[in-house]
């Protein structure tokens, strides 16, 4: 029988959307030791995170990345570590932009310095694909758009560049220090992941919210946008082969689902669909998002890591509204 070898995993914001299930998957190997950090500025310890915590090989060290203390925590000699902490979301890189570019930046430098001094052997970085956003409103790009497009900041004054902009330093700052320490690494820009546990403040569960609480007609805003939406099941699949194949090693891929990109009204149909909900929708602009249309390419990541989405949408959907369905059933304590 073959040996499995022991591996140590960090992962950074490890009680978020991604960075649990990433845990949960990663933990199912019983010889593996994973690690999660987060400071649970936005990560929740519900019901959930505390099952994964109760497994023997799942450790948490609770502290902030901008904080070099947190450092003495985490031990070194980590097999892999993926770094997804990170401040996100609408609401905060429109009223905390400046907290966006402090905490994002700071947090990995200071990952970085202690990564390439024996933190770890191979590191992940999470970006976004806000990377391309910019270019995008900008310049032609072609859509499914590639990884080896330019990426741009064309108005450092708006808000919404604090997050975009932090991502592209990240994947610099990771892409330089591997190099100069020749340390393997790899940088992952997420498309429109969804799934179980991703918080209310996503489109998806936003509008299943919405529509059971009956608001009708359901406002969607621009419901004439298109988004390619990839299951969170198929993002774990894709950053862990990124991280396990050699192949990947200073590349950076799309990860996302390219084959069923569809409108924010089409979406918020299917929604209402599957809820076996019955009401209108009123289409509006959206204030801060200028980017009509999104879908990845991934055939760099399809022939390095033979990554294939495997989570149809109708099935993604369905698994999601289920998990959400059960939690707004819960008394509230």
């Amino acid at each position: 029988m073959k040996q499995v070898k022991e591996r140590r995993i960090l992962i950074t914001g490890g009680s978020g959307f991604i960075g649990y299930h990433l845990s949960n998957y990663l933990s199912q190997e019983p010889t593996n030791q994973v690690v999660l950090v987060d400071n649970f500025i936005r990560g929740k310890r519900d019901e959930d995170l505390e099952a994964l915590l109760a497994r023997p090989n799942v450790q948490l060290v609770t502290g902030d990345l901008t904080d070099l203390a947190t450092f003495a925590q985490l031990g070194d000699g980590y097999d892999e570590v993926y770094h997804l902490a990170a401040i996100i979301g609408v609401k905060n890189v429109i009223e905390r932009p400046h907290e966006v570019v402090r905490v994002n930046a700071i947090a990995t430098l200071f990952l970085l310095d202690w990564f390439v001094k024996g933190g770890g052997k191979k590191i992940l970085f999470s970006s976004t694909s806000e990377s391309y956003a910019w270019t995008q409103q900008f310049y032609q790009l072609p859509i499914p758009t590639p990884e080896n497009v330019p990426v741009a900041l064309t108005d450092i004054k708006n808000p919404r560049s604090s997050y975009a902009g932090s991502k592209i330093f990240g994947e610099l700052a990771v892409t330089q220090y591997c190099q100069m320490y020749g340390k393997p690494f790899v940088n992952v820009r997420f498309h429109n992941v969804y799934g179980p546990r991703m918080g209310f403040e996503h489109v998806i569960p936003e509008l299943y919210q919405r529509a059971l609480n009956g608001q009708n007609p359901l406002v969607v805003y621009s419901a004439n946008y298109s988004r390619a939406f990839c299951y969170v099941q198929d993002a774990v699949m894709a950053i862990t082969k990124a991280m396990q194949n050699p192949a990947g090693d200073g590349h950076t891929f799309n990860v996302g689902n390219d084959e069923e990109e569809i409108t924010i009204g089409e979406l918020a149909q299917r929604i209402l669909e599957k809820a076996n909900v019955s009401i209108d929708i009123a289409p509006q602009v959206a204030a801060h998002d200028p980017i009509v249309r999104r879908c990845p390419d991934i055939s760099q990541a399809r022939k390095l890591l033979d990554y294939q989405p495997q989570v149809s949408l109708d099935e993604g959907l369905e698994q999601t509204l289920a998990w959400y369905a059960r939690r707004l059933a819960e008394p509230v304590a």
